[in-house]
């Protein structure tokens, strides 16, 4: 596979949580005549991209993460002609479209599971992984859940005990495993597979631009189960590029060497998997000093406390992009639903530095609804739908001050979630027109981004200033004759950094928050860098 979609190499996405981003029925819960509506104000960003969370008919145990009905759209959000209606809406905005696949599992609601748990052998029976023990030590240590069907035995579960796994096989079956395990290419797994493709069809052919595929790495197991993953999503891959080459595969895989290597377009790196490492889903982590997803005192090279190290940072970015050979683009994103909000710990201030690093780094970027404005984590929520730790980061977009922040007409209490506390001050309406907003300052990021190829997917990454332990952090991108550079100073303290490269007596500011002064010199030139400052080049 070696076609990427040109439309891929410049854009940005926008990721809508879509219980949360717009409510139209004044229930509480967004849906697809809220997003219509706001189609608009995701083009005046600059997006033309958009993720749009899963929508499909689910019991929410997992916010739909856990799909019921893989072929139908859960009615909270509206109908099947309603998110036809939206994509359509989209594409006439020149902004495209990919749907969440839930590809590794389904809830334990789906009909298909109903009757694989059945004790009479049915088309269904092996479309989930059954063992034939009781005792998750006797079937090779996966999760698996006990006693809860008339069928003999136990099933694998992905995530929830809500979520049972698909079964696209095993590379290799496990030694003494046999009696359960399917290889991949049994016609009950290849089955499985084959639906997989039919329930992608159904919404190319509806008219998304591609998925977003939720848990990419965990579709097979076995010793080998990197190598059986990339014979299974190289032949989805290749069956796209047959029938819609211009549809996108992103994955949730958090290594954009391995997913870029099994067939996808774009992975995120947003795990950042040095030692050191906390799982992503405790509220209180203790991050890498290289990963922008700090904050709140813990330590991240973009926090003001200047106690990170833009080293790793960046070397972990050089050593993901040689992997990846040109195959695919990586993203760093600034978040998602399954994080704490970015703003944690920090100001508007302290994101307009981090923003022009991220829409300044290689790769796809993605924006996650409310980031744009600032939105912050709200704590002490009841987990929502499985949201547990990742619920504060799901709260209603704040659309506009005064009752209900523009996102429903509902009673507040009836919201999907609370507001944040900064409802009234943190919203798009107080943003809009102040020229120094940090709304306005992302659609300045984005649109450079878009104009300039150098900044998108395919420039390169030149370090000019990346020290250990040491501000600022300087780098330069690089298509053709299209030159930029970046620097940005996130600590609290003055900085600077002495480097070398040619037409910096003629660079253009073309972005730039707090102080920067610029001095040439014999060899090269100095960057004197305020605390909590960026600056962008023209060169």
């Amino acid at each position: 596979m070696s076609h990427i979609p040109a439309w891929l190499k410049n854009s940005v996405f926008y990721e809508i949580y879509p219980q949360s981003f717009k409510d139209s029925n004044g229930d509480g819960i967004g849906d697809f005549g809220g997003m219509i509506e706001k189609i608009g104000y995701v083009k005046s960003l600059g997006c033309d991209a958009i993720w749009l969370n899963p929508c499909f008919d689910s019991p929410f145990r997992d916010a739909g993460y856990d799909v019921r009905d893989f072929y139908k759209v859960a009615e909270r959000y509206g109908t099947n002609d309603d998110l036809k209606a939206f994509i359509d809406k989209c594409h006439e905005n020149g902004i495209r479209v990919i749907l969440d696949l839930v590809a590794g599992h389904s809830s334990n609601e789906c009909s298909w599971f109903l009757d694989s748990c059945k004790a009479q052998k049915n088309k269904y029976s092996n479309y989930y992984m059954w063992t034939k023990q009781w005792d998750a030590w006797d079937c090779g240590g996966y999760r698996a859940i006990h006693g809860y069907a008339d069928r003999e035995g136990s099933f694998i579960v992905n995530f929830f005990h809500s979520q049972p796994a698909l079964n696209y096989g095993f590379y290799p079956v496990d030694e003494g495993q046999e009696q359960w395990q399917l290889p991949m290419d049994h016609p009950d797994a290849l089955a499985v597979r084959d639906e997989l493709r039919n329930i992608m069809k159904f919404y190319l052919d509806m008219g998304c631009d591609g998925f977003r595929v939720d848990m990419a790495s965990s579709l097979v197991r076995g010793k080998k189960s990197y190598e059986g993953l990339q014979i299974l999503w190289g032949d989805i891959r290749g069956w796209m590029e047959t029938h819609y080459p211009e549809a996108v595969l992103v994955s949730e895989w958090s290594n954009p060497a391995k997913a870029i290597n099994a067939s996808f377009h774009v992975d995120f790196l947003v795990h950042f998997g040095l030692p050191g490492y906390t799982s992503v889903f405790r509220q209180e982590m203790e991050r890498v000093p290289n990963s922008p997803y700090a904050g709140g005192g813990r330590r991240s090279y973009f926090d003001k406390d200047g106690q990170g190290d833009a080293l790793l940072f960046v070397n972990e970015v050089i050593d993901q992009l040689s992997q990846m050979g040109g195959k695919g683009y990586m993203s760093i994103p600034t978040g998602n639903h399954d994080f704490g909000r970015i703003r944690q710990g920090r100001s508007l201030e302290e994101l307009k530095v981090l923003y022009t690093a991220l829409f300044a780094f290689p790769g796809v970027p993605f924006l996650y609804y409310g980031d744009e404005i600032g939105m912050d984590y709200v704590y002490g929520l009841v987990s929502k739908e499985g949201g547990y730790n990742r619920t504060g980061a799901r709260t209603p977009m704040q659309w506009s001050k005064g009752p209900g922040a523009g996102f429903s007409t509902a009673n507040e209490k009836d919201f999907y979630l609370p507001l944040g506390k900064e409802a009234d001050t943190v919203s798009v309406e107080a943003q809009q027109d102040d020229p120094d907003s940090l709304l306005n300052y992302t659609r300045k990021l984005i649109k450079l981004r878009r104009e300039h190829p150098a900044l998108g997917a395919e420039g390169e990454f030149i370090p000019l200033y990346a020290l250990k332990d040491t501000y600022p952090l300087v780098f330069e991108r690089k298509l053709g004759d299209s030159r930029f550079v970046t620097a940005v100073n996130p600590s609290g303290k003055p900085a600077s950094a002495e480097f070398g490269v040619p037409g910096m007596g003629a660079a253009e500011v073309v972005a730039a928050f707090g102080k920067v002064d610029l001095k040439l010199t014999s060899g090269g030139c100095v960057l004197d860098m305020d605390g909590i400052s960026a600056v962008m080049y023209r060169l």
